[in-house]
């Protein structure tokens, strides 16, 4: 969300746009879409691995932390208001091969890679892959909790 043109744009703006795209929307949507879902419903939000663990310096990384954590927040907190008809978690992607990750620095994404244990950059597919298991009966048992897909990295 903070590349392209967005990067320029003052911290505050940035603030701004972050809370109405990735916190506000997750609420709204979230209390919209549960009281219609019917028992064996699921939400799942898109959380980030770093908010949830070690965090990360940077004016950008600083905001969108702040912002993922009140993410990760409402959701355990919703989770446990629809329960037992919905299900509600929190999928927390590490660093991905998205627009991103494939358009940074080549020393940064090495660095990425050789300290994260599997070695490489996530793929959106392996972030796919989990969201499909979360919604899947598979998952039945699992609810009011932060899937971190991040290659292993821990705080």
């Amino acid at each position: 969300m903070l590349t392209g043109d967005a990067a320029g744009w003052p911290a505050e703006r940035k603030l701004d746009a972050l809370l109405d795209v990735d916190l506000k929307s997750t609420i709204r949507c979230s209390r919209l879409v549960a009281p219609r879902m019917g028992r064996g419903g699921c939400i799942l939000n898109i959380g980030w691995d770093h908010a949830a663990m070690q965090g990360m310096a940077g004016d950008d990384p600083e905001l969108f932390a702040a912002v993922k954590a009140g993410v990760l927040g409402f959701s355990k907190s919703f989770a446990r208001s629809v329960a037992p008809a919905v299900r509600v978690n929190v999928l927390c992607p590490g660093w991905i091969e998205t627009a991103f990750g494939t358009g940074v620095d080549r020393g940064f994404y090495d660095e990425v890679a050789a300290g994260t244990p599997l070695e490489r950059w996530g793929r959106p597919e392996d972030v796919a892959g989990a969201a499909v298991w979360l919604a899947s009966p598979a998952a039945a048992f699992v609810t009011g909790q932060a899937i971190n897909v991040n290659g292993g990295t821990v705080g």
